[in-house]
């Protein structure tokens, strides 16, 4: 039995169900899910991130879920040395600091799951990035079983004596499923081990089809990191535990009082209370 308030999974809002900002998009960075920042530049075409709701027919319906994040092209991208499509989480060092995993021990792992589904079947990428001391990364790869067919992914990552993770509120750990990364991003990295990160050579260089094939499609759901060596069952999470996840980074208010006072010349006041409290002071937008 989970204990109130305990979480295996280290990913917020893997299961896309929150959208505070709205449900799609066409500009990059945080802008439909929460906690999920689409990165997309130098493509030649218009990229469109969106929350879908998945139906009976879907795979991972089956397993509870009910939303997927997509990453859709208007027509067909030009493969420019450095576009850029990618799809992120950062998570706070501490978090990764606390959370069991002995990560500076080869023989103590986590555990990455994930479903997905694209519009051209190929091999794409995947990496975790520690940020903390002289950054590491962990480039893996991964192939749909075919196109337009959702296929679960799994990989375990061990712990390495290079890892750093400070016990504080800044980002320690990036988690980055990639589409397509032109040659200025890529080279030769070695897959599956951990390597010091480099701007310039995060994964193999990249086949294009999915860029220039047309409008193409690459979704997501089930998006799970926990502590060990074995993918167990997704956390579903309520809406409210998971909006409130998200409310640490961003959250929508309604305004409490409205004072007026002619004393002041009219000078007047909205008092906006928030629920949760945020990682660091926040930047308020009225």
């Amino acid at each position: 039995t989970k204990k109130i308030g305990t979480s295996k999974n280290l990913v917020t809002n893997g299961s896309y169900i929150v959208a505070q900002r709205g449900t799609s998009s066409t500009t990059a960075g945080y802008q439909t899910v929460d906690r999920f920042q689409s990165y997309f530049a130098n493509t030649g075409v218009t990229i469109t991130q969106s929350q879908q709701s998945l139906t009976s027919s879907d795979t991972p319906y089956t397993s509870g879920f009910r939303k997927f994040y997509r990453t859709a092209l208007g027509s067909a991208g030009t493969a420019n040395a450095n576009a850029e499509v990618g799809i992120f989480q950062r998570l706070e060092a501490q978090d990764i600091a606390n959370s069991g995993w002995n990560y500076i021990s080869s023989s103590s792992y986590i555990t990455l799951q994930f479903w997905f589904r694209c519009s051209t079947n190929q091999t794409f990428y995947c990496y975790l990035e520690s940020q903390d001391g002289t950054g590491q990364s962990y480039p893996f790869s991964f192939t749909a079983t075919g196109n337009n067919t959702w296929t679960k992914i799994t990989k375990t990552f061990p712990g390495n004596s290079n890892l750093q993770f400070d016990n504080d509120a800044n980002y320690g750990l990036q988690l980055a499923i990639i589409p397509f990364f032109g040659t200025d991003l890529t080279n030769n990295k070695t897959l599956d081990q951990w390597s010091a990160f480099s701007a310039s050579n995060r994964l193999p260089d990249m086949a294009s089809t999915w860029l220039t094939a047309g409008a193409s499609t690459f979704d997501l759901t089930g998006v799970q990191l926990e502590v060990g060596s074995v993918a167990t069952d997704f956390e579903h999470r309520s809406y409210d535990d998971e909006l409130r996840r998200c409310e640490r980074y961003f959250e929508i208010c309604a305004g409490g009082a409205v004072l007026y006072s002619t004393a002041t010349g009219g000078y007047f006041g909205d008092v906006v209370q928030h629920r949760t409290v945020k990682r660091a002071n926040p930047t308020v937008t009225l």
